[in-house]
């Protein structure tokens, strides 16, 4: 793993590398899922069907659709222990969206005027859950919680089903949640048929979840016929920490990234050199012991970096250009930063505050821009399964108010029907 020292004269350029890792090589994968897509929109489920066959191994002979039944076995084989914990993830995630909820509001003005907005859940919303080098139930909790609290009424699951498999708790949290609707199918094939519909899958509204780099170009491609939640890549974490951390602990938090994807990114900024070497070392040193070891080890030696900086200041602003999707700030002060922290997907303060807390039941929602699009895009929430209406209401004596003035500007846009639409209203 490369330490890199801000006072170094070859730092900008290898600092910029680390910035511009967002540039997902979507060109190498683009003809592929333009085809895959425009494929299914011509032939539906016949070309869902062979997609299936060739990326996930197994023939379609019968329905698509992950059953009730298939659902509820899962749960019931399931530990005590275990049910209680997707419990206890399922309360804490919905309390913490039910604060995110909007509702309707109208304001009456002193001409008589009503103005507002009217807030609305989309009717169908798919949900994207991967399962690919890892199964991930809370995926599912993150993207089905909030689309449940905004009050959508039909949710749509999709996952890959490698040689006709679903991932057991994954079945299990779909019973927890109530899906009712749910197919094994995945990568870009779940998106184009998601957005375009099929005889089988009906077209949705709006479309969540993280995926690779097929499932993220799919998404991209779709979007404006659907609406899509963002476009994520690899898993990413940064840390600020000082000499008051654990360098154990901070070299865990940052495996715990490395080991999602041999491209995902995890990052320490800190002051300390000594403390920097002292995480570089124990990094090394759990290595072996990760079941996900090669994995972890690519990610560490190939897409991270410990970064030297002069002081705390130049700490928090070298993370602000790095913008990542898990921030950690390990010092014995760390709500002290917090109003300087500007781009972050999700923020965790204190020494006792692990990234992994979020990936499951701290409350907030893991479905996190990636790759520096912290600096635009929000974490996953209700608002993402929800439409806004604005609302307008003009009497007699707001259209004598307001009518001169729009008229005006209708006019010097030379837009004639626009400006008479309001003077025969004015006039009378």
């Amino acid at each position: 793993m490369k330490i890199l020292y801000s006072n170094d004269k070859n730092f900008d350029i290898e600092f910029d590398k680390l910035i511009n890792r967002s540039n997902l090589d979507m060109q190498n994968v683009m003809g592929i899922v333009t085809n895959i897509i425009e494929d299914i929109k011509k032939r539906g489920d016949e070309a869902l069907n062979e997609q299936i066959a060739k990326f996930d191994h197994w023939e379609v002979k019968s329905n698509l659709a992950i059953t009730r039944c298939e659902m509820k076995n899962a749960y019931d084989s399931i530990s005590d222990e275990l049910k209680e914990s997707l419990q206890v993830a399922f309360e804490r995630i919905k309390r913490y969206h039910e604060k995110q909820l909007e509702k309707t509001w109208l304001s009456f003005e002193d001409d008589g005027s009503i103005l507002g907005q009217k807030i609305t859940a989309v009717d169908r919303a798919g949900l994207y859950i991967p399962g690919g080098k890892a199964a991930y139930p809370s995926s599912l909790l993150m993207n089905a919680v909030p689309a449940i609290v905004a009050g959508v009424k039909d949710i749509v699951v999709c996952t890959p089903a490698v040689g006709c498999e679903v991932n057991e708790l994954l079945l299990a949290a779909m019973h927890l949640l109530g899906i009712n609707e749910a197919y094994k199918v995945g990568g870009a094939s779940a998106v184009g048929a998601m957005a375009y519909g099929t005889k089988t899958i009906k077209k949705v509204d709006v479309i969540t979840g993280p995926g690779n780099i097929f499932v993220a170009t799919a998404k991209k491609l779709v979007f404006g016929d659907v609406n899509i939640d963002m476009i994520a890549g690899p898993s990413e974490i940064g840390v600020i920490a000082d000499n008051s951390a654990n360098p154990h602990h901070i070299a865990i938090d940052l495996l715990s990234q490395a080991e999602h994807d041999e491209i995902a990114s995890s990052f320490l900024v800190t002051f300390d050199a000594d403390f920097a070497n002292k995480v570089k070392d124990e990094i090394y040193n759990l290595l072996p012991t990760l079941s996900r070891q090669n994995i972890a080890r690519a990610s560490i030696e190939n897409k991270s970096a410990i970064i030297v900086a002069k002081d705390m200041d130049e700490s928090i602003e070298l993370m602000n250009a790095l913008a990542v999707e898990h921030l950690e700030i390990a010092t014995d002060n760390a709500f002290d930063f917090l109003p300087r922290i500007k781009h972050a997907g999700a923020i965790f303060l204190g020494h006792f505050t692990p990234e992994a807390i979020g990936d499951y039941l701290a409350g907030p929602n893991h479905t996190l821009p990636t790759g520096g699009s912290a600096r635009f895009f929000s974490p996953l929430g209700v608002g993402n399964f929800m439409k806004k209406s604005s609302i307008i209401s003009m009497n007699k004596a707001s259209i004598d108010r307001l009518g001169r003035d729009c008229m005006n500007l209708a006019k010097a846009e030379g837009l004639g029907a626009h400006e008479l639409s309001v003077k025969v209203r004015y006039e009378n």
